[in-house]
């Protein structure tokens, strides 16, 4: 088997969601609603969307509970494309739950239980062999696993020589105050993550997300692709790029991110510019937009490379 070149960090979920006709307000009940569950969490979409995307296999260092939906993500992490060897299952912790509202238009409220999440440590990143990250070549890591861990990750790879994506979300406080951005190559904050990160308006990124890159960069990352939904992403490293969406019907958002940084971190690790691989990792963000679910809506790379969006 060859070596992964692809190392993901991160969260599983599983994820409970109903589909409606729209998100309640605060107080409200709306009836009427389909349930399904499906695997999710942001480490576990990512490492699922590379996995799918790669020619190799990708790692995974993450945790879950020793529980029925723990057994049930272990079982389908078999199944995948993915060296599952550095999971870690914890007794005596549930694994970390997502319950997710999806309105019509495919937009949906999220909240989550981290339950095992929040015992991945740096110890399970001094775990990996140092083979690991010696022959790969991109780390991806999101926010859903604590602060210290996701530090000691993006640390980690940097001494070995990979290049690091942060996706910040869910966006924090706390994140600027650590100062991780010295250790991130790309981040790649949504509209609103990047307005919390620097303080500004939602509608402010949206208007110049060239200014917000600029002022990402000035926090301290190499690079910075703000994703804007349906306006597309803007990538912004020497020059800045805006690349349009693929037109498609969304039926659910809910994994679009976590489809686009999966991709973008295989993309990099093939040795495509950071323009190519944001182009290739939208056209696996709008096939994701299409099919419900978390992991269930994520692409294989030959649907990618075939896919060319609606006329």
């Amino acid at each position: 088997m060859l070596p992964p070149r692809v190392i993901v960090l991160g969260s599983i979920n599983m994820d409970l969601v109903i589909q409606g006709p729209r998100i309640p307000s605060e107080g409200e009940t709306i009836l009427g609603g389909r349930f399904f569950q499906s695997l999710g969490g942001k480490g576990a979409n990512q490492a699922v969307a590379a996995a799918r995307a790669a020619r190799d296999p990708v790692a995974f260092i993450a945790a879950a509970g020793d529980d029925a939906y723990g057994r049930a993500a272990l079982a389908a992490f078999a199944r995948e494309n993915l060296a599952c060897e550095f999971i870690r299952t914890i007794s005596g912790e549930p694994t970390g739950v997502a319950l997710i509202m999806v309105g019509s238009r495919g937009e949906n409220a999220i909240a989550v239980a981290s339950g095992a999440n929040a015992r991945l440590s740096p110890a399970d990143v001094d775990a990996a062999p140092q083979s690991l990250f010696e022959g790969a070549e991109v780390f991806l890591a999101s926010l859903e696993s604590p602060l210290e861990t996701v530090e000691c990750g993006l640390q980690r790879a940097k001494r070995a020589g990979l290049l690091t994506v942060l996706n910040p979300a869910p966006a924090c406080p706390e994140v600027i105050d650590r100062g991780l951005w010295r250790w991130v190559d790309v981040l790649t904050p949504n509209e609103t993550e990047a307005a919390q990160l620097i303080g500004v308006s939602s509608e402010g990124i949206a208007r110049d997300a060239t200014t917000a890159g600029r002022r990402l960069q000035a926090i301290g990352c190499r690079a910075a692709i703000v994703t804007l939904g349906s306006a597309g992403c803007q990538i912004v490293d020497q020059d800045s790029t805006r690349l349009p969406a693929l037109p498609v019907t969304a039926i659910d958002t809910t994994a679009a991110g976590d489809a686009f940084n999966g991709a973008l971190a295989v993309a990099l690790a093939e040795g495509l510019g950071l323009v190519d691989a944001a182009r290739f990792a939208t056209r696996a963000a709008a096939i994701a937009v299409t099919r419900a679910g978390a992991q269930s809506s994520l692409p294989t790379r030959a649907e990618i490379e075939a896919f060319g969006g609606e006329s």
